[in-house]
């Protein structure tokens, strides 16, 4: 048999892989062995009640906490040991986190964009106003925008630095249910034309069915379930994701393996 001359490339790494995380706060546990993985063009949702430990896991992936065990690789980098090179392939949007309203569209994307370094700056703004009809409103300043003007923003915002990696916590929760429909839209044809990976956090049942191609449940600072969203429900025998999400937050230990 003929020997290839090509060598054989390797396959990409997965955009973020999370490996049994730990994290503890006086004494008490927040997160316990929480593992994830999300491949490029994945949405995966991660969910739970208040408390269930979702903003720590997403502190731990934006490096702005150190878990007391485990692992967080971005694009294949360890977040511990090149913490540098692999936030430089995250971004990170949320509702509670908005734009300055006194800059406008056009002032705070550059900002951002060269808070990121990025080498051609004022290119990259312009392009994204355009893919994000912006550029009628980029001399307008952010606090004068409706809400849904506002999140086309910040998702252009989130898009600067090319991301592998983009973090959404509640990104839709202000919005009117046209407007947020509009939004999911234009994340989920990001995903799949960019292979953008996105890790979605939402308390919206019906929209993470919608968007996502994999969940995480967790309660109690651990995932309870996982799978895919349109079919999580009837495996465990509910009625609707929303039901299941009820349940597991009433009785979380009831729900799943480590009861």
């Amino acid at each position: 048999m003929p020997v290839s001359n090509h060598a054989r490339v390797p396959p990409a790494p997965p955009a973020l892989e999370v490996r049994d995380i730990a994290k503890r706060y006086a004494g008490k546990t927040a997160v316990r062995g929480i593992s994830l993985r999300i491949e490029a063009g994945e949405i995966v949702g991660l969910l739970g009640p208040n408390g269930a430990g979702k903003t720590t896991t997403i502190n731990m992936i934006l490096g702005l906490l150190a878990p007391d065990a485990g692992q967080v690789m971005i694009a294949g980098l360890d977040l511990a040991r090149q913490r540098a090179a692999a936030l430089a392939q995250v971004n990170f949007q949320a509702s509670y986190a908005p734009l300055p309203g006194n800059l406008t569209v056009r002032q705070n994307l550059l900002f951002f964009g060269r808070l990121y370094a990025l080498p051609d700056v004022v290119r990259r703004v312009d392009e994204l106003l355009e893919s994000f009809k912006l550029t009628a409103l980029a001399r307008t300043r952010c606090g004068l925008l409706s809400s849904g003007e506002q999140a086309r923003v910040a998702l252009a915002k989130t898009l600067l630095n090319r991301p592998r990696l983009l973090l959404l916590d509640e990104p839709t929760s202000s919005l009117d249910p046209a407007t947020a429909d509009d939004l999911r839209r234009m994340i989920r044809d990001m995903a799949t034309g960019n292979g953008c990976a996105v890790l979605w956090t939402s308390h919206n049942m019906l929209e993470v069915e919608q968007v996502c191609d994999h969940v995480l449940l967790l309660a109690q600072g651990r995932v309870l379930l996982q799978g895919n969203p349109r079919r999580l429900a009837a495996e465990h025998g509910d009625a609707s994701l929303e039901a299941l999400f009820i349940r597991i937050a009433r009785e979380p230990l009831a729900g799943g393996e480590g009861a």
